[in-house]
């Protein structure tokens, strides 16, 4: 996959779980590392970058293993926050562009930040027929989560339910998969290879065998 652009200097937000682009995540942020940084990228619209743990915890702590990154992430857009109370935010955030972490390295007060190479984005692919059930068995699921009273302008449009990178994302970020597998779905390079693997999880797990939805006006 091509290069396609690079960031200097991206503050990064290590989690114990995977952002895929597209994909919403809700943080809560109150250590002091994190809150100017989240403050400085809402003033200026600016991403950060979110990168799974190898090792060592969320929140620092004294004594414990020192924090070991994954060399892929994902820029994530902050789409609202909430200040909470004095010293804790809450975030909505949108997963965007994948990226390669080409070095990184920690600031005196423990902010990662990271020289990275921006990788493309999926190519749209039409999910083949074989594969359509789990298109329609996540759009279940999507109504399940949300009830009855849900908002159908966060209902997934039908172009997006007939992408293999859209689908095989919405899955893998729900399955209880290891984080280190996950971080595997999310690096591939071919959509359709994503779905088919995410397809064998499903179906050793029973799921995916929903019928085709009926998608709103």
């Amino acid at each position: 996959m091509a290069e396609t652009s690079s960031l200097h200097s991206l503050p990064l937000f290590p989690l114990g779980t995977v952002l895929f682009p597209g994909g919403h995540l809700s943080l809560r942020v109150f250590e002091v590392r994190y809150l100017d940084m989240v403050r400085k990228c809402q003033s200026t619209g600016a991403p950060f970058g979110v990168v799974a743990l190898q090792s060592g915890h969320e929140v620092r702590k004294a004594g414990a293993q020192p924090e070991q990154l994954f060399a892929e992430g994902v820029l994530a857009r902050i789409e609202a926050l909430e200040p909470l109370q004095a010293g804790l935010l809450h975030l909505q955030c949108l997963g965007m562009q994948r990226f390669h972490i080409q070095n990184s390295w920690q600031l005196p007060h423990g902010l990662w930040v990271a020289d990275v190479n921006m990788q493309d984005a999926d190519t749209a692919m039409p999910i083949p027929p074989h594969l359509l059930n789990m298109a329609h068995a996540l759009f279940q699921v999507l109504m399940n989560m949300h009830g009855q009273d849900i908002d159908h302008r966060y209902l997934p449009t039908p172009s997006q339910l007939n992408d293999c990178g859209w689908v095989a994302n919405r899955w893998a970020e729900m399955l209880p998969l290891p984080v280190s597998v996950k971080q595997q779905l999310m690096t591939l390079d071919s959509p359709l290879l994503r779905l088919e693997l995410v397809a064998d999880v499903l179906e050793q797990n029973g799921i995916g065998s929903a019928q085709p939805p009926t998608q709103p006006e």
